[in-house]
C-alpha cells in the first residue's frame, strides 16, 4: 500500500486552530445572506455537462440561491449560459429543468421570442414597443466556462480565477479521465436535506470517519484513502481499491472493474475526489465521473444536486462495474446524510462547544479557512446580533 503523498505543502498540524467555525454561523439568517452573495453568486458553480445539452436547441435550467441560469446549445453547436429571465417582465424563459426547442425560445408569459444565441428575435405585438435592439434586449449572458466537458457559471465577478487555473495543479491527472467525451448515465438528481449546507461539506471534506461510518468504502479501499487540504480553492482525495472485498457489492465490483487503457499506475484502480470551494466535488473512478454539490435553501435546509456520467462505449463488465460503483456510492450518501443531521442539530445545543479537529481533518479546517477569508465575521466566536452581522463583516473585511 502506498503512503499518502501530499501534492502541495500544508501547515504543520500542531499550529492549526482545531475548533473550526463557530456554531452560530450554521444557524444565522444574516450570515446565510452573506454566504449567498459572497460565496454562491461570486464563485464558480457547476451547471451540467455539455452532454446534457447534446443538440442545437437543447437546454438545461438550474436555480442557485435566488439566481436562475439557463444553459443552451446554439444552432452553431456552441454551449452558452444566460440568465433564465425574459427581458420584458423577468419571467422564466424556460419553465422546465431540461428540454429542447426547434429554433427559438418563446417566453411563456407574453411570447417574446429569442434565438438560440440569446439574441431577441422579436416581441409579441412589436408595434406596441419602440424599436428594440436585438442584442441589447437579448437574454443577459452569464459568465461561463467549459472545462473538461463541465459547464460552469458565475453570476457575479468574484475572487476566483478561471476554472482551468483553479484545477491547474491537477490538470495532467484529470486529463487521463477524458471527461469531456462522457455522456449522462442518468438524469441530474436533486434531494433536500434538513441541515445547513456547511454540515454537508464538513462531513464530505474528511475521510477520518470512513473506517467506522462507511463499511462499503472501508472494504473497498481501506487505509489507502487520504485527503489533501484546500489550497487555492481546490482539494483532492485519493484511494486505491483493494484486491478483494467482503461485502457483496464491493467483492463483485472488484471482480469486474477494468482499469482504462493508458492510465498511470496511481489512477488505474483509484477513486479520486476533487473538491471545489465552496460547495462542489468532481469524483472519478475507472468507469464513471460524477459531480455533486449543495445549495442553501435556508439555514436548516439544503438542496443536494448531482449527476453521473459514463464512457460512451462500455463493455458489459464496465457497465456492471459502474452500476456497482453507483450502489456503493448511494449507500455511502445515505450514511453521510445521517451524519450531517447529527452534526448540524448539535450546534443548537447549549452544550456544543465547537469542533475539535483531528490532524486528519485538514480538509474541514482548510475549507473553514477559505470561508473565513471570504467572510471574516466568521472569526467571531460569540454570536453577534443579526442586524450587525453584515456591518461587522464589511468592517472586518476593510481592515484586513
Amino acid at each position: 500500500m502506498n503512503s499518502p503523498v501530499f501534492h502541495r505543502d500544508i501547515s504543520t498540524p500542531e499550529n492549526w486552530d482545531r475548533c473550526g467555525l463557530p456554531g452560530w454561523t450554521y444557524h444565522s439568517d444574516a450570515f446565510l445572506e452573506l454566504e449567498k452573495q459572497e460565496l454562491f453568486r461570486k464563485h464558480w458553480q457547476i451547471a451540467c455537462h455539455v452532454s446534457d445539452v447534446p443538440d442545437p436547441g437543447t437546454y438545461l435550467a438550474v436555480d442557485i440561491c435566488g439566481e436562475r441560469a439557463l444553459i443552451l446549445r446554439g444552432a452553431d453547436g456552441v454551449v452558452r449560459a444566460f440568465h433564465n429571465m425574459c427581458r420584458h417582465r423577468g419571467a422564466r424563459v424556460v419553465a422546465e429543468e431540461k428540454g429542447s426547442c426547434k429554433g427559438a425560445l418563446v417566453c411563456p408569459f407574453h411570447g417574446w421570442v429569442y434565438n438560440l444565441d440569446g439574441t431577441l428575435r422579436g416581441a409579441a405585438r412589436p408595434k406596441s414597443f419602440p424599436e428594440l435592439d436585438k442584442e441589447e434586449f437579448g437574454l443577459q449572458k452569464l459568465e461561463a466556462e467549459i472545462w473538461n466537458g463541465f459547464a460552469f457559471v458565475r453570476f457575479e465577478k468574484g475572487p476566483q480565477p478561471s476554472v482551468a487555473d483553479l484545477f491547474s495543479p491537477f490538470a495532467d491527472e484529470i486529463a487521463h479521465f477524458d471527461i469531456e467525451t462522457m455522456v449522462p448515465a442518468g438524469e441530474i438528481w436533486t434531494m433536500v436535506s434538513k441541515v445547513n449546507w456547511k454540515s454537508v461539506r464538513d462531513v464530505d471534506n474528511e475521510g477520518y470517519h470512513v473506517a467506522l461510518a462507511h463499511p462499503a468504502l472501508q472494504d473497498l479501499y481501506g487505509r489507502s484513502y487520504y485527503d489533501e487540504p484546500f489550497v487555492g480553492g481546490v482539494a483532492r482525495s485519493h484511494a486505491e481499491c483493494n484486491e478483494n472485498g467482503r461485502r457483496w457489492s464491493v467483492r463483485n465490483y472488484l471482480k469486474v472493474m477494468q482499469p482504462r487503457p493508458g492510465m498511470p499506475e496511481h489512477l488505474a484502480r483509484a477513486w479520486v475526489y476533487y473538491g471545489l470551494f465552496p460547495n462542489a466535488v468532481i469524483a472519478a473512478t475507472p468507469e464513471l465521473v460524477q459531480f455533486y454539490q449543495e445549495f442553501p435553501l435556508s439555514t436548516g435546509e439544503t438542496l443536494l444536486r448531482g449527476a453521473i456520467y459514463r464512457y460512451r462505449e462500455e463493455t458489459r463488465e464496465q457497465t456492471a462495474a459502474r452500476k456497482l460503483a453507483m450502489r456503493i456510492d448511494y449507500e455511502t450518501m445515505g450514511e453521510d446524510v445521517r451524519l450531517t443531521e447529527w452534526s448540524n442539530e448539535a450546534m443548537n445545543s447549549k452544550a456544543f462547544q465547537g469542533f475539535y479537529l483531528s490532524d486528519l481533518e485538514y480538509g474541514v479546517r482548510t475549507h473553514h479557512d477559505h470561508l473565513r477569508a471570504v467572510l471574516p465575521v466568521a472569526n467571531l466566536e460569540d454570536r453577534p446580533h443579526e442586524d450587525d452581522v453584515a456591518r461587522l463583516n464589511a468592517e472586518m473585511a476593510a481592515t484586513g
